[in-house]
């Protein structure tokens, strides 16, 4: 099989070895439909047949998959080839998965290599002891279940045809899939805690293998010039170390400023491993109402990104698709994102990173049920998987686990499956302010936010416009209460428009559609110029940066496709920038 390399570009850009330590296999796998969930019975992993092609990493559902299959897939196999040199065998081979919806099962050569629950976060398997020198088969199975409630889909529909604010379904494989050579004693991971006050990072490693007495060594590195450097001995298979910059250079929105880091694993004097990253020097916090960046109140004026593309869904067709968003972003005058009900691929965070562009980091809660105390176990265990992988990207400045927790079914949520989500949450990382869940019920959270959709300027107004410092516009004052927390009003706006006449079914928005460009702006800047002028409000999130199939409420056309004339966006990047001038 001949495999073309698809979004060639290294996955994990904060955690790299070197250029001949991985071996990309995104490109032509086999592929089979498993309507059934037979192909276990069948041995699908030893002897099965495969009459398709796909092209990883692109869902079944989507076009550059090579398929384009969008009804319900329940189960599907992929397999693929992939020569192992003998040399290679004398370390330790990892096969890792970017992220693949839902459960998945890894074959290699016929013998189960691993398991893994959860669409969303990233994962990886020792396959050393499954290979032999030369041709490997690689078997991946996967299940798949949005309407189970036992799986956070986010915006997948759990209808057969797309409707309203849910869209096409992603099964299977959507990131990267790619093996990486590494030594028996490793680096596994290492999170980089930023000191602002004292122009320091504290870092610290997870290693494998018998490293126990080894030495890591942390160097930075700033523009080629170096910043410092520092060791430190192995105890197990942790260190920490304390790393004193030489000059501050903070990462800030718009500023984005990062520092190269260099980490080695040493044994008697002689580097084993070597991990090249980089960090951001850079702190938020909450102070009086408002939430800080760098040790000064920032507000952040955000757009709702929700991560999808009409020809890869959940993936973007090139690496350069995922950069140009913020870009887009960033030239109306946003200064970040709410990365909605989707965990984004590492490679959009790290153009984030190297943008200076603000981003919320959330999971894709819509189709679990949490009115019972299994949402916990459902959710939590891919929650921090999540966390662990993303700890050290600067641009995001918050988390947000839960979005918009409806009850269900008569039933209501689970306060409990919140509390302890956000405890873990704070746990996991004490250094970023975590909202429990955006818009509402809010149980226990370190910043209060509401979703408002009123297309009326001047009821809009009324609520927001005028409010002071500690005052808020609730509504839902019956479930959750208020406790001085700063206000954010994280979803707002969702104007529906479209330059193409369209069936009233094949087209959704929010509110009355406006009747002309000149009325869609006037509505824009005065509901956006009511969130600006506010005491009370530390940040807006508009919705949305680009239609999305079905919903037309976005400022540019699901291909990216200006909308408006280029005058239009000039008012919108005044609009959105008015309280940067004054600031």
């Amino acid at each position: 099989m001949t495999n073309t390399a698809i979004r060639p570009e290294h996955p994990r850009p904060q955690m790299k070895r070197g250029e001949n330590d991985w071996i990309n296999l995104n490109g032509i796998w086999d592929f089979e439909f498993d309507f059934s969930r037979s192909g276990l019975d069948r041995k699908f992993y030893e002897t099965g047949v495969y009459t398709k092609q796909i092209t990883v990493p692109f869902c079944p559902e989507s076009i550059l998959s090579g398929i384009g299959f969008t009804d319900f897939i329940p189960a599907c196999w992929y397999r693929r080839t992939v020569d192992i040199p003998s040399h290679r065998l004398s370390g330790t081979v990892l096969l890792h998965f970017g992220a693949v919806d839902y459960f998945c099962a890894v074959y290699i050569n016929g013998k189960r290599a691993g398991s893994h629950k959860g669409g969303y976060s990233s994962f990886n398997f020792d396959i050393t002891s499954y290979l032999t020198p030369g041709e490997n088969t690689i078997v991946v199975y996967v299940e798949d279940d949005v309407r189970g409630g036992k799986q956070p889909r986010g915006k997948q529909c759990p209808d057969f045809n797309s409707r309203g604010c849910d869209y096409t379904r992603t099964t299977g494989i959507w990131q990267t899939v790619w093996l990486e050579f590494t030594p028996k004693q490793r680096i596994v991971s290492y999170k980089a805690v930023p000191d602002v006050n004292n122009c320091a990072v504290d870092i610290t490693l997870k290693l494998a293998g018998d490293t126990n007495g080894m030495a890591v060594n942390a160097s930075a590195s700033f523009n080629g010039s170096g910043m410092g450097s520092v060791e430190a001995i192995v105890n197990g298979n942790t260190a920490a170390l304390r790393l004193n910059l030489k000059e501050s250079h903070i990462w800030d929105a718009g500023v984005p400023n990062l520092y190269d880091l260099s980490l080695e694993l040493k044994n008697a004097g002689e580097a084993i491993d070597n991990v090249n990253g980089y960090f951001g020097l850079r702190s938020v916090y909450i102070k009086d109402g408002s939430i800080y960046l760098n040790n000064r109140p920032l507000f952040q004026r955000l757009v709702l990104d929700q991560g999808f593309y009409p020809d890869g869904i959940y993936t973007a067709p090139t690496d350069e698709a995922l950069k140009r968003d913020i870009e887009i972003s960033m030239a109306l005058g946003f200064n970040g994102a709410r990365l909605h009900e989707k965990v984004f691929e590492e490679r959009f965070l790290y153009h984030a990173d190297r943008l200076g562009y603000l981003v919320w980091g959330e999971h894709a809660n819509w189709g679990l049920d949490i009115t019972v105390p299994d949402g916990l176990h459902n959710f939590l265990p891919e929650w921090l998987e999540v966390m662990e992988r993303d700890f050290n990207h600067p641009s995001i400045i918050g988390w947000c686990p839960f979005n918009e927790t409806w009850d269900m079914d008569g039933r209501k949520q689970y306060d409990d499956t919140l509390r302890v989500v956000y405890l873990a949450t704070k746990a996991a990382d004490p250094t970023r302010p975590v909202i429990d869940t955006s818009g509402n019920f809010h149980v226990i959270t370190d910043i209060y936010d509401m979703h408002d959709y009123d297309q009326n300027v001047e009821s809009f107004e009324k609520k927001y416009k005028y409010l002071k410092k500690g005052e808020i516009h609730e509504m839902y004052p019956h479930r959750q209460k208020h406790e001085e927390q700063p206000f954010f009003v994280s979803e707002y706006g969702g104007a529906w428009w479209s330059n193409e006449a369209k069936d009233k079914n094949a087209s959704w928005g929010y509110g009355d559609r406006p009747t002309s460009v000149e009325e869609f702006l006037a509505r824009y800047t005065g509901l956006t110029d009511a969130l600006l002028s506010s005491e009370g409000i530390c940040a807006f999130c508009y919705t949305q940066l680009y239609d999305i199939e079905q919903e037309e409420n976005g400022l540019y056309t699901y291909d990216r496709k200006p909308k408006f004339p280029q005058d239009v966006y000039d008012a919108i990047r005044t609009v959105n920038t008015k309280k940067a001038a004054i600031e």
